[in-house]
């Protein structure tokens, strides 16, 4: 308990209202303590008279002194009654301001410690520490324990009674002890008799009757040292803090499910922008609600041109046809998987050729939240079948023979994708050959579609290893670096989507290089058998790049980075080996794609 001489010097941290009555506080006070100097001395002197009065044969008048004496006791009372209520007043001004400053912060650990630092402040205990029920289990978890000095404690520099605690959580009332050590209640208790506890306080932590944790303190050397005061005022103290604890909780639950989500959200983007095909979702009115980019290139409108409106405003007049009216309908109905071609598209300078597939839109729960719609433009696939025909019409060829047309060597830029599947040696030697052949021919069908679906050509197929060729004679394309890239990434999209329905044991990564480069493209072979393939440093560095990656990267060169940094995000790596290349000092690795918003601000 602080002297009262303390408390009469204490005058710090205190507002207007509070200051005034503090002063009237310390006025009463010094007036106390002059009355009981003054009684003292009057007292004294009293004493004195007495002995001179008593050598003359006279004596005081019977029961001054007795009264002086009752006096003084009573200004003693009083003075320590100023004691107990500045002490209180402190402790409840104490409480007012980190109740305050508790609830002003929403990190879970940040309001713990400030309780635990308070909960000390105000009882004057050696150490507490506090726990709070685990909302999934409902176990008790140590969190946060602090000494006297605000010193952070460790759980095991921390033995106490887990049943005393436990009792208070079950029970949802306070414990008090001022002498554990001779505490019937707790003279069975191991931890109480042998750590030699003294003075101990457990306080619940409660929102609307229900516990959340407990707050503990002792004293190891102090009896007494916890009263009624002091369970009521920690009591009061703990509704508070319940609250503040739980708030911080609840915010940094909901910070935790808000980055999930975005996490989850920016994965959709990510997935969704890097399909090729168009993919449009509609409502139950057949409004458009969502679109990726691919639907923005095929249509030939903005996202805002799209996005809320009605899909037969989006299509041209010659897109909407009695059979997709019906096909809606099926779908929507029936839930049926229905597939519309639409020819002669016209937008007043080319003919299109578009194939729609229709499905169900459905929630996790399988409830039906409207049609999804997946949009391939095959104009220029049309396109060069006819020109293949027209070929083989008139050159009197089979198609199977149009490459031989090419009999002189060519030398362009092109965009060369190298694809190798990691692992695929060490996990053959524990297959049959028939189960081998049927799952390698699932992973080099899946890299070849994403090939042909960015209008590469496949080189060739080596073994578990697959090179893709961009830009061509026969696929002449201004942005072939990108692609290639285009390419690379959708084949890791659908690695993921291929494992979800494969056995872990059957799982294999792509690594997986792309450079942009000169190259001779050509026919090699004899005259009975010939091939078209492209030779030249181009090729010798897409697979170094493979040789670099590892499992599940894709990695760029410099010059392929340089065409395709404004729509991809990559980081720069050195090289893992060179095979002697001074030219080859760094590489890219493809991290994801760049937002939408950022892409339209670089344009």
């Amino acid at each position: 308990m602080p002297d009262f001489n303390d408390f009469l010097l204490d005058d710090t941290g205190r507002t207007d209202d509070t200051e005034r009555f503090h002063q009237a506080q310390l006025t009463a006070a010094e007036h106390i303590r002059h009355l009981h100097k003054q009684v003292t001395e009057v007292g004294e002197l009293l004493k004195t008279q007495q002995d001179i009065l008593r050598q003359k044969g006279m004596n005081l008048p019977p029961g001054v002194l007795d009264h002086l004496k009752g006096v003084r006791t009573q200004l003693d009372t009083l003075g320590k009654q100023f004691t107990n209520m500045g002490v209180e007043l402190r402790q409840l001004r104490a409480l007012a301001e980190t109740a305050g400053l508790i609830n002003s912060s929403l990190d879970t650990s940040d309001v713990l410690n400030r309780v635990m630092d308070t909960v000390i402040h105000l009882t004057g205990a050696e150490r507490g520490y506090i726990v709070l029920k685990n909302p999934d289990t409902g176990e008790l978890d140590f969190r946060v324990a602090r000494g006297l000095d605000q010193s952070q404690l460790d759980k095991s520099d921390f033995v106490v009674s887990r049943g005393l605690v436990n009792d208070c959580a079950t029970s949802g009332e306070a414990i008090l002890t001022d002498n554990a050590a001779r505490d019937d209640r707790y003279q069975g208790n191991q931890s109480v008799v042998g750590y030699q506890l003294r003075s101990i306080l457990a306080v619940p932590l409660k929102i609307r009757d229900e516990v959340i944790g407990v707050v503990y303190c002792d004293n190891r050397f102090v009896v007494g040292l916890f009263k009624q005061h002091e369970r009521d005022l920690l009591t009061a103290f703990a509704n508070q803090a319940a609250v503040a604890i739980q708030n911080a909780r609840l915010f940094e639950e909901t910070q935790a499910q808000l980055m999930e989500q975005n996490a989850l959200r920016e994965l959709k983007e990510n997935v969704f922008t890097s399909i090729s095909s168009g993919v449009i979702t509609l409502d139950g009115e057949n409004v458009v609600t969502d679109c990726n980019a691919a639907v923005q290139e095929i249509t030939g409108r903005t996202r805002e041109q799209i996005i809320n409106h009605p899909l037969h405003v989006i299509l041209p007049p010659d897109a909407w046809t009695d059979e997709l009216n019906e096909a809606l309908y099926q779908v929507r109905a029936q839930g049926t998987r229905e597939v519309v071609y639409i020819d002669q598209v016209s937008d007043g300078k080319t003919q299109r050729f578009w194939k729609l597939n229709l499905s169900q839109l459905r929630d996790p729960e399988h409830h039906n939240q409207g049609i999804a719609i997946v949009l391939d433009d095959l104009t220029q696939s049309r396109q060069r079948d006819e020109q293949v025909g027209l070929a083989s019409r008139y050159l009197k060829v089979g198609v199977e023979n149009i490459r031989s047309l090419v009999d002189e060597a060519q030398e362009r830029e092109i965009s060369v994708l190298h694809c190798d599947v990691r692992g695929f040696t060490t996990f053959s030697e524990k297959l049959e050959p028939e189960d081998l052949m049927t799952i390698i021919n699932r992973y080099l069908s899946l890299s070849s579609n994403a090939i042909d679906l960015q209008g590469g050509m496949v080189e060739k197929y080596m073994g578990d290893a697959v090179t893709g060729l961009f830009n061509t004679q026969f696929n002449p394309q201004e942005d072939h670096a990108e692609r290639c890239v285009r390419a690379a990434m959708s084949m890791m999209y659908d690695l993921f989507a291929l494992h979800e329905v494969l056995p872990a044991d059957q799982q294999l990564k792509y690594g997986i290089g792309v450079h942009t480069g000169m190259a001779v493209l050509g026919n090699v072979g004899g005259t009975d058998r010939q091939e078209f393939t492209a030779l030249g440093d181009a090729m010798e560095l897409a697979k170094l790049l493979q040789e670099n990656a590892l499992g599940g990267e894709v990695l760029l060169s410099e010059p392929t980075y340089e065409r395709v940094k404004h729509v991809y995000e990559c980081e720069p790596l050195e090289p893992r080996k060179s095979k002697g290349r001074a030219d080859f000092t760094r590489m890219y690795r493809v991290i994801k794609l760049k937002r939408r918003t950022a892409l339209l601000e670089q344009r």
